[in-house]
């Protein structure tokens, strides 16, 4: 079934599309639904909202960029969504400012999965863990972001600092990195 098939079906509530739809985007969608959740059942849940809105939403939908990119949006914007409304990512917000937090920095092996850097980039407190989520893996700026959690863009900022500072000394921990050489860029490979 092409894009433009499962889209009209979609949009004329037809069971076939909406499954061929799902089946074609959830794993791409729930690997970004995993990063965000606490577990596999949070992601697994957020998936499902964020499809219901997918599927709501289809006749907003004007061709203007890609499909896939769509999606994820509002999955991405689901995800930010349930964290804000369990207040899980207010709890464990660290509003500490990234003035004067140095940060060394480290290129990743090639040797490393995707899946072990995801791994441990779940470790992370929810709230570095979003805004790594959002500024190196989905690109949104700081401003965005700082838009999207409702919090100031110089904590946005903070939180991504700490976030590095942390997964890297996480990598190192689980002797994926190396120790770090000076002035050298590891997260690069992430974004």
């Amino acid at each position: 079934m092409t894009e433009e098939a499962i889209l009209q079906g979609c949009l004329k509530n037809e069971a076939a599309a909406q499954r061929e739809l799902y089946n074609r985007y959830s794993p791409k969608m729930l690997a970004v639904c995993y990063r965000f959740a606490h577990n596999r059942e949070d992601a697994e849940d957020m998936l499902q909202e964020g499809f219901i809105k997918v599927f709501s939403q289809m006749h907003t939908f004007q061709n203007k960029g890609a499909f896939e990119g769509w999606i994820r949006r509002i999955i991405v914007h689901t995800c930010i969504n349930n964290l804000k409304k369990n207040k899980r990512f207010n709890e464990s917000l660290d509003i500490v400012h990234a003035s004067g937090v140095q940060v060394r920095e480290e290129t990743v092996p090639s040797i490393v999965q995707a899946k072990q850097i995801v791994e441990c980039i779940r470790i992370l407190p929810i709230g570095y863990r979003t805004v790594l989520n959002l500024y190196a893996i989905e690109g949104y700026s700081h401003k965005e972001i700082a838009d999207m959690l409702d919090i100031e863009e110089s904590t946005s900022r903070s939180q991504y600092t700490r976030a590095k500072q942390m997964l890297e000394e996480i990598l190192i921990r689980k002797k994926i990195l190396t120790k770090p050489r000076e002035k050298a860029e590891w997260l690069v490979a992430v974004r």
